[in-house]
């Protein structure tokens, strides 16, 4: 199967994919993670995109189309994929249709993680991490059973992201919202279209993520 999990930053979208890629053998291709390979990589692609990113301009569509044709020429016909931060727009959805059939696929179901904007801001802006191991935490939904103390290590540093902040979380909904949703209706026009409950528990989304596919 390939399949687009929908949602605004933090809706758990990659969670979700990589949930799917130990139970089901998927593959996630996040945009954002191919662009930073790839920025690494000595490849003639590779230095496009760390020009692009570095002169602090947005990286094209054409660059991104280009990144997921080659990522799908390294999979097997077996192999599903799960999209993540892309498509976006509508052209990049008309490009991902396009790349799918070149490579002898089609795009089979679009999942939408409904979430609560304030409750999720909540949730983002709340989050932080050890600094040492990565365990995660919340100020309201997960403190260490000792305040200040990491459970998994007993480290005292936490870290949290610095754009993990009301401002810039609203601000990505709202550019959700008028560049990401419009493209929803080029989906449910072929009955493709989900929704689970993305502000369920972890385990719950999952489940209903797992009956979506199963049907």
């Amino acid at each position: 199967m390939n399949i687009i999990l929908l949602g605004p930053p933090g809706a758990g979208k990659g969670t979700q994919a990589s949930r799917l890629e130990t139970t089901r053998g998927m593959v996630q291709l996040s945009t954002g993670d191919m662009l930073r390979a790839a920025r690494k990589a000595d490849t003639p692609l590779g230095h496009q995109v760390a020009a692009v990113m570095d002169s602090g301009a947005l990286v094209s569509d054409e660059i991104v189309s280009a990144l997921i044709d080659d990522k799908l020429g390294t999979l097997s016909p077996e192999q599903g994929t799960i999209f993540d931060g892309y498509p976006r727009t509508a052209a990049q959805a008309e490009s991902l249709d396009a790349i799918l059939a070149q490579h002898g696929r089609k795009l089979d179901t679009v999942i939408e993680l409904d979430v609560n904007e304030d409750a999720l801001v909540e949730r983002i802006v709340g989050r932080y991490t050890c600094a040492k191991c990565g365990a995660g935490y919340h100020d309201h939904f997960k403190q260490p059973a000792v305040a200040g103390v990491c459970d998994v290590c007993g480290s005292t540093e936490f870290k949290r992201r610095p754009d993990d902040n009301e401002e810039t979380v609203r601000t990505r909904m709202a550019e959700y919202r008028a560049k990401t949703l419009p493209i929803l209706p080029l989906y449910e026009a072929r009955g493709i279209v989900a929704k689970v409950d993305g502000m369920a528990d972890i385990d719950e989304v999952s489940a209903q993520v797992a009956d979506v596919l199963d049907r």
